[in-house]
């Protein structure tokens, strides 16, 4: 299974040149509002390409990626168990720390494979978290077991880990709940 699922589409925003602006490489714009559109009036940040017509001129098309968020323990390797996450955060909220428990992964299955565990990665569209402080857990010579935890040390930080937990969430069908 890929690690990066994507999909890309042409956009009207390319299309309006008041209102879409080039910023080193980048295009930023805003979505008219339409029936037919899921994302109205939601800023939009995309890589600018250029296609060319037949007429040989050259019109800027606008591509966006959508990344399933995922979690992997090699690297272009999806890990398939859901795991159990406990959260805990400072009493001033400044840090905190993620503990993620998988029982039987998936990783075992294949890492014979395709290689060594070479850290924890959460893979989201804005981008990858990542930690190397994973262990494994063995019963009779057997692997049975990964914890990997998750430190983070600013708000900055936890909001971004919240974010692509809110994200892994939605595409796993995972409940916060508080204790």
């Amino acid at each position: 299974m890929a690690a990066l699922q994507s999909l890309a589409f042409s956009s009207p925003v390319s299309h309006c040149p008041r209102q879409t602006r080039f910023i080193s490489g980048m295009a930023a714009g805003t979505v008219h509002q339409s029936r037919q559109s899921s994302l109205c009036g939601q800023p939009l940040r995309v890589r600018h390409s250029s296609c060319v017509t037949r007429r040989r001129s050259r019109i800027p098309t606008l591509s966006i990626m959508m990344v399933k968020p995922t979690i992997q323990f090699i690297q272009g390797t999806d890990e398939q168990t859901i795991p159990d996450v406990k959260l805990t955060q400072s009493r001033d909220g400044t840090n905190g720390m993620a503990t993620f428990s998988f029982d039987q992964p998936s990783v075992f299955d294949s890492s014979g494979e395709v290689g060594d565990i070479t850290g924890f990665y959460m893979i989201d569209e804005e981008g990858v978290l990542q930690s190397v402080d994973v262990s494994a857990k063995f019963i009779n010579g057997q692997p049975s077991r990964i914890e990997a935890k998750y430190v983070m040390r600013t708000p900055r930080e936890w909001d971004r880990f919240m974010r692509f937990m809110e994200r892994y969430a939605n595409q796993n069908g995972l409940q916060f709940v508080k204790k």
